[in-house]
């Protein structure tokens, strides 16, 4: 089994998934060859909780241009944690 942080690269944090949150969903980057299972185990692992269920998806990369070059940012994959009821929330933000 590979190291559940090098499943989970890092939170997303936006307007949008910060809005999530408050449904205990939680948006983490993470590696494009890792399954939804493997993301499930390495959150549970890190964080303490327990999750209902994972989504995923492959964002591609976008087209950037330097001078007359064009190339793509690397493709990206993230997941959407939805929590238990009796799970504990995951704290983000230290206050």
């Amino acid at each position: 089994m590979r190291n559940p942080r090098d499943i989970i690269r890092r939170p997303v944090i936006t307007e949008a998934s910060t809005d999530l949150m408050e449904d205990k969903k939680y948006v983490f980057e993470v590696d494009p060859r890792a399954n939804k299972v493997e993301v499930k185990k390495a959150v549970e692992e890190i964080f303490g909780v327990k999750v209902e269920k994972v989504n995923t998806m492959r964002v591609k990369g976008k087209i950037k241009r330097y001078g007359r070059y064009s190339g793509r940012t690397p493709e990206k994959k993230k997941a959407i944690v939805t929590l238990t009821d009796d799970s504990k929330a995951i704290e983000m933000f230290e206050v």
